[in-house]
This record gives structure tokens, C-alpha cells and sequence, in this order.
């Protein structure tokens, strides 16, 4: 009788994060307490002006599966594009080669204990996933709700690849709309990307979905923009906007992401230029609204 061999968890988790003092400490708590840790945990600090690095020197003192990587500041906060920035410069670090999972992974969450080790066994239930997270939730007057995000997509807050998968999509494109185009990209390249409805992998996001830079009316316009850029159609677009003025900030959110939208097309902005990608994208959105689909 063959012996059964125990798959194996080799992760390195990137971090990129900049002027989080006042939520890294729970995000560390969070990884201390995993019942199955990463190999390495790389916090790679992207200029940040409070307390930051000290958080994660501190960190990195006591266990040493986590590191501190410094980077230059820029000056000020890059949205999408910088995220990938310092994520990439992390992942420079290590060699890929030496890793089953890489998981991008931001400073402003927290989480079951058992949230690692249940995403591996979802991973090890299905070969095909190459992708996944939970789902967030955030405090709202004293209540916790549900983020809205679709099942289809692993949310970027934390996102879990298969490294074969993650090396498919060619890694993530350095703009705002990185975390959508990556799941569409891992499809076109035969995976599944997911988020799952469980309750061991909730994660508290410790502020609203678009809002760390400037305000969440500034995130929302800024989606719009970054829809534009994928390649959305038009009419996903709209479908878009109009899912999305049912929560916070209430219709106005919805009407911003369709002004960044509009104004992105009548300027002209630049896409991501990939039309085998766009194909594949807006055939997947029409089959989305189709209702006989």
C-alpha cells in the first residue's frame, strides 16, 4: 500500500505597506497566531513616515521567518501601481523556484488563526485553483458587514497564488486594476480563481475597500478609471456603477465610479493593450449581465 505524503505549504508572503502604524500590529498578531505560518513573511515598508518599520523591526526581531525590506521613499502614496512596486521588489528577494504559494498580503487586516491552514486545503482539494482568499468585512456603525466582492476573484487585500500560476499570468501588471486583471488573466491561462463564503477565512478589513488614499469618493472614482483601463465594457461598466450605489457612500459612490469611466473614454486614457485579454474579458462580463446565460 502506498504511503500517503503530505502536500507540501512552502509560502513566502509580501506585504507591501506604507504609514500602517495604526493597524500592522494586529496583522502581525494575526500571522503569529496562524496555525500554519509562512516560511517567510517579507514586510517590505514603501516609505512610510510613522511608526511602521519600528512595528515590523520589532517583529522581525523576535521570529525569524519574518523580514523588514526598506524602500526609498517616493515621497507620497502611489495607488495600484506602487502597491505592485513594492510588492515585486519584495518578491526580488527570494527565488520563486523555492516556493509552492506567494501571497500578497496588506497590513491593515485580521484574521482566523486557521485561515492559512484552511486556504491549503482548499488548494489541495483542487488542483485547477490557482488563486483564492476568504472574504472581508469591515465595521460599519458598530456593525460587521460583508464587503461585497464576487466569488470569481481573489481579493486583493490577500491574495494566495499557486507560484506555477502566478509565473502563467506573466506576475501583476503595475496599475490600479492589478487585483482584477490578474484573476481574468489566471482564467485565460486555464486556473480558477476564487473567493470563499467561509467562515474560518473572514477577514476583518480594518478600513473601507478604496479609502487609503485620499477618501473612499476619491477610491471609488479612481475604480471607474482603473475599469477603464482593464477594458470593461461599456455595459458591465454601468452594471457596475449601478451595483455598487446600494452600499457606502450610498448612490454617489456608483455615480463616481461611472464618472471615472466616462471621463477616462473621453480623454482617452491609457488601457492595457492586451486584446487577446479584452476579448476574453468582455466575454466574460457580457456572459455576467446576459440573463440567458
Amino acid at each position: 500500500m502506498s504511503q500517503e505524503t503530505t502536500p507540501s505549504r512552502k509560502c513566502v508572503v509580501i506585504s507591501p505597506v506604507r504609514d500602517e502604524a495604526k493597524f500592522l500590529q494586529r496583522t502581525i498578531d494575526s500571522m503569529i497566531a496562524q496555525t500554519v505560518r509562512p516560511t517567510l513573511w517579507i514586510i517590505v515598508d514603501d516609505g512610510s513616515k510613522d511608526e511602521t518599520p519600528d512595528l515590523a523591526r520589532r517583529a522581525a526581531a523576535d521570529h525569524d521567518w519574518i523580514r523588514l525590506h526598506e524602500r526609498q521613499d517616493r515621497g507620497t502614496r502611489k495607488v495600484g501601481g506602487g502597491v505592485v512596486e513594492a510588492f515585486k521588489e519584495g518578491l526580488a528577494q527570494v527565488c520563486m523556484d523555492d516556493y509552492d504559494y506567494l501571497c500578497k498580503l496588506d497590513g491593515d487586516l485580521e484574521f482566523e488563526p486557521t485561515y492559512f491552514q484552511r486556504l491549503y486545503e482548499y488548494f489541495e482539494a483542487d488542483e485547477k485553483l490557482g488563486t483564492a482568499s476568504g472574504k472581508s468585512w469591515i465595521h460599519v456603525g458598530g456593525r460587521l458587514i460583508p464587503e461585497r466582492t464576487g466569488d470569481e476573484f481573489s481579493q486583493g487585500q490577500t491574495k494566495l497564488f499557486r507560484v506555477a500560476c502566478y509565473k502563467d499570468i506573466g506576475g501583476f501588471v503595475s496599475e490600479v486594476m492589478w487585483d482584477g486583471i490578474d484573476c481574468h488573466r489566471a482564467r485565460m491561462c486555464g486556473w480558477q480563481a476564487k473567493s470563499f463564503r467561509d467562515d474560518e477565512l473572514r477577514f476583518l478589513h480594518l478600513r473601507p475597500m478604496g479609502s487609503s488614499y485620499k477618501s473612499i469618493f476619491h477610491g471609488r472614482l479612481r475604480w471607474g478609471r482603473g475599469q477603464y483601463f482593464m477594458g470593461t465594457h461599456p455595459l458591465y461598466a454601468l452594471c457596475i456603477a449601478g451595483y455598487r450605489m446600494l452600499e457606502r457612500p450610498f448612490v454617489l459612490g456608483g455615480l463616481l465610479i461611472l464618472a471615472g469611466y466616462t471621463g477616462s473614454f473621453l480623454a482617452r486614457r491609457k488601457r492595457y493593450e492586451d486584446l487577446a485579454f479584452r476579448k476574453h474579458l468582455r466575454s466574460w462580463q457580457m456572459a455576467k449581465i446576459n440573463p440567458f446565460s
